[in-house]
Parts: C-alpha cells; sequence; structure tokens
C-alpha cells in the first residue's frame, strides 16, 4: 500500500474577493471539494477535474467542476518541486458566463 504524498493547498489573496461573491451556504462545499479533489492527488484527470486545453485568463494549468450542475470552477496551479496546488480563482458558471468575484467572463 502506498501513500499519498499531501499538497500544501495556498489560496491567491484575489480569492478571498472571489468567495465574497458566492453565497455563504457553498463555502463549506467549496472548502471540501478543493481539499477532497486537490490536497493528495492535484494532477489526476477526472471527468471534472482535467488540465486546461488553451492558455486562458489566469494562466491557471487546471480546472476543476463541482457542486449542483458543475456551478462551481476552481482554477489553480500545481508545483511538484514543492508539493503545493496554488489556488488562483473561483468561479460560478451561470449559463454561458463564468463569474469570477465581479467580474464576468464568457465562455
Amino acid at each position: 500500500m502506498t501513500l499519498k504524498q499531501h499538497f500544501a493547498l495556498i489560496y491567491d489573496t484575489a480569492v478571498r474577493q472571489h468567495l465574497r461573491a458566492i453565497e455563504p451556504k457553498y463555502h463549506s462545499l467549496i472548502r471540501a471539494a478543493v481539499e477532497d479533489q486537490l490536497q493528495f492527488e492535484p494532477d489526476v484527470e477526472t471527468r471534472n477535474h482535467k488540465p486546461l486545453q488553451r492558455p486562458s485568463i489566469l494562466g491557471t494549468a487546471w480546472e476543476l467542476r463541482f457542486g449542483p450542475n458543475n456551478r462551481f470552477w476552481v482554477f489553480c496551479r500545481v508545483y511538484h518541486e514543492s508539493r503545493e496546488v496554488h489556488i488562483l480563482a473561483i468561479g460560478v458558471k451561470r449559463r454561458n458566463r463564468l463569474l469570477i468575484g465581479k467580474e464576468e467572463f464568457e465562455l
């Protein structure tokens, strides 16, 4: 049996603003999903956790989708050398738009 290596989760300072734009009742769901999906195998592709195919505005390498109708999206970078996952943005998808904090992006 092999032990899974732990990655530290580092939240960008902007994430606090992103969370303010999301209803507080979802904050524990977001925290649980981030910890569950990114702490031990942050670079393993799954149905809802994928490397970005094209460069994004945030310059991130991975996206994680979860919640009701995959409403919540988390963007992050994985650093193997330091065993860190940098959470850069948390957004909410509404139709064909992604809201990150007060900014809106077309998908």
